[in-house]
């Protein structure tokens, strides 16, 4: 048996991984993947890049890395000066010099706000790009770790500000304290003097949920006037992955929950909440709705809804956020994004839209301020497609007192990145490919400069899972790969939300080979359309889209040149038995349950290896990493050890750090890359 991979320390994982390690790293080790590391890491190292501030009183914030630098510094500008890239921006926090005090990896993930006092934040800390994560209270102004302050212990946990001197925090510090999936799902309220257990509780959520979370919204702080400006608490309950409740409490402290369907995404302020509707309970599925919030009412939310937009064929609403007096979103229609804002102080207001410029096949936003109660409504709004670079744009909607403006909403552009590529001659084309049920599935194709019809080497990446949405994105390392003659192709199959909830449900459980059959139909389509064939098209994803590439392997192999597998979900019998794994099961199915295992092993990767003297598979490259505490590797690990018992010749690499999603400092997540495009060079790129 092969269970002993799924210990990390045995002796026998630690010799199966160095083994094949040695073996990659020789095959996969060349010059040319030398020369891409390099060029990869210069560019996430680049110090003329697009930056996208952050405001905390009078400071602007820039989290940046660089050669001497690798794991990064957080610097800070005064807010009166334009965020560009040669600013004389002031070093506040170094990374890596705190690393090798610590003698500890600890990778940046950002600062949670003290909006009662701006100076103060909670640094996320990663223990080595896992899921564990330490809170440490920094001083800005003092560019010091506060003596004293909160500093909790490394577990995967969530944390936000009660008070100047209190923070929310839920972590999974012990079996009581965490879901059976393994996130926290207790919230307490920790003071600097505490330990997190003897903190007082202020939410529970079922031992049987995802996680769970909360934070305050304080109305007064946020400057806003009224009868009532008493602080609301809010908590969250992740029932499921995409399944929720919202709750918030009432003037006694007493917590209720806000009668809206679980199957929705939210965002909520000191008025109202909006909302997506996931299906078809109080609205249909694909609506985003506003309603007023009444926390201190008989009921905590008006019963009178507004629709903002209408389901219909294509649209997609992806992004939405409300702000201290505007709800913002961008609505997708087949692919193409539109934005649009609603001044939430006039119940007459209509939605603005606002023109966007061409070219932009993607556009996301962020609030200016770091924290909502600090600022006004101001937003950088960041607009890019496959081959334009990413502009900075600014919303803004506010006047000088931080009210709603009155005079027509534009973008006002104010920085661009530069080209990371030469993008010249380059094209991106939006196609369709017909899936075995006859549903039109799209797909963006990036062209290169130069190619040959028939022969072109094709890199497919997809995900098609959890709802989860891809959109067109300018990547200096996607352009590496065209640049040297790699067309690349995204596919939109089913199981995300690109076309709205729609586009996931019916991929659900024993939906899943849906899914599976709209990818393979996009690889098919480009060989009917004349430009490639089999052997020079490859596909590659990661964690789901790990899984998504094993069946391609296993269950399409002479439809692929090369398969590049990452951090994927393999054994489709055993996932759940891993804590994070029991998360996955609405949308997986349950393997103890007979019809839904009888399912999950008709794909399950593990399960349909073939020996090779049956079934020629494509070159494989499989890659984990060793501290993932979220798809444990095991699952690579095994998948590689079945293939070579099968007869096959798998390429597998473990590498030490990174987690999930392969986090490090710039040089390792650039050679990360490099192997694997080193492994396509050798497979579909070759000849």
């Amino acid at each position: 048996m092969d269970l002993f991979l799924e210990k990390d320390g045995d002796p026998q994982t630690l010799a199966f991984v160095a083994a094949r390690n040695t073996r990659s790293e020789e095959a996969l080790t060349t010059p040319e993947m030398g020369a891409d590391a390099a060029a990869l890491q210069a560019m996430m190292e680049r110090q003329d890049r697009l930056i996208v501030p952050a405001r905390r009183g009078g400071w602007l914030f820039d989290f940046n890395r660089s050669r001497d630098n690798p794991l990064g510094v957080l610097r800070r500008l005064p807010a009166e000066l334009a965020p560009s890239a040669d600013a004389p921006w002031e070093t506040v926090f170094d990374v890596d010099a705190f690393c090798a005090r610590e003698g500890k990896r600890w990778i940046f993930g950002g600062c949670v706000t003290c909006p009662f006092e701006p100076t103060r934040v909670l640094f996320r800390l990663s223990d080595g790009g896992s899921d564990l994560t330490r809170f440490l209270e920094f001083d800005l102004e003092t560019k010091q770790v506060v003596d004293g302050g909160f500093d909790t212990p490394a577990v995967r946990a969530q944390a936000t500000w009660l008070s100047g001197d209190e923070i929310a925090y839920f972590g999974s510090i012990d079996a009581f304290s965490a879901t059976e999936s393994g996130w926290p799902r207790v919230g307490r309220r920790l003071r600097r003097d505490q330990s997190p257990a003897e903190a007082e509780i202020l939410f529970e959520a079922a031992p049987s949920d995802v996680t769970a979370y909360g934070f305050v919204i304080d109305p007064k702080l946020g400057g806003h006037d009224g009868p009532d400006t008493q602080q609301i608490r809010v908590f969250m309950a992740n029932h499921e992955i995409g399944k929720l409740s919202l709750h918030v409490e009432d003037a006694k402290g007493v917590s209720r929950r806000l009668p809206l369907p679980q199957e929705i995404g939210f965002d909520i302020n000191h008025s109202h909440v909006l909302w997506l509707a996931k299906n078809d309970e109080q609205v249909p599925s694909g609506s985003l709705v506003l309603q007023a919030l009444t926390p201190f009412g008989e009921e905590p939310l008006a019963s009178r809804r507004r629709i903002l937009v209408e389901p219909a064929p294509g649209r997609a609403v992806h992004h939405f956020t409300l702000l201290r007096h505007w709800a913002v979103y961008s609505v997708d229609e087949n692919l193409s994004p539109s934005l649009y804002a609603l001044d939430l102080t006039r119940e007459d207001a209509e939605p603005q839209r606002i023109v966007l410029p061409d070219g932009i096949e993607a556009l996301y936003f962020t609030p200016l301020y770091a924290d909502l109660h600090l600022g006004d409504d101001t937003l950088s709004v960041i607009g890019s497609g496959f081959l334009v670079p990413p502009t900075r744009y600014t919303l803004s909607l506010s006047d000088e007192y931080r009210r709603p403006v009155t005079h027509r909403l534009a973008l006002k552009p104010q920085e661009t990145s530069p080209a990371y590529f030469d993008a010249d001659s380059m094209t991106s084309q939006l196609l369709e490919a017909t899936s075995a049920d006859g549903t039109k599935v799209p797909y963006h194709l990036v062209l290169p400069k130069a190619w040959r019809m028939g022969e072109l080497p094709v890199l497919i990446y997809g995900y098609g899972g959890f709802a989860a949405s891809l959109a067109p994105h300018y990547s200096g390392t996607t352009g590496r790969f065209v640049e040297q003659g790699g067309a690349y192709v995204q596919a939109y199959i089913r199981g995300g939300a690109e076309l709205g909830p729609q586009w996931h449900s019916p991929v659900k459980r024993h939906g899943r080979h849906k899914a599976y059959e709209d990818f393979v139909a996009i690889a098919r389509d480009l060989v009917t359309r004349g430009y490639s064939k089999p052997s020079r098209i490859a596909c590659t994803g990661a964690s789901n889209g790990g899984l998504l590439t094993g069946v391609m392997l296993t269950r399409y192999p002479d439809d692929f040149g090369a398969v590049w597998c990452r951090v994927p979900v393999l054994d489709m019998t055993r996932f759940h038995l891993f804590p994070a794994g029991r998360a996955w099961m609405d949308e997986y199915g349950n393997p103890d349950d007979e019809a839904d295992r009888a399912y999950l092993l008709s794909y399950s990767p593990l399960h349909q290896i073939a020996q090779s003297s049956d079934k020629t598979y494509p070159p494989v490259y499989i890659e984990s990493s060793t501290n993932d505490d979220r798809v444990h590797p095991s699952h690579a690990r095994r998948f590689a050890l079945r293939l070579e018992e099968a007869g096959h010749t798998p390429l597998f690499h473990e590498f030490g750090s990174g987690g999930h999603g392969g986090a490090g400092n710039s040089g390792e997540m650039a050679r990360r890359t490099a192997l694997g495009y080193s492994f396509l060079r050798q497979t579909i790129m070759k000849g």
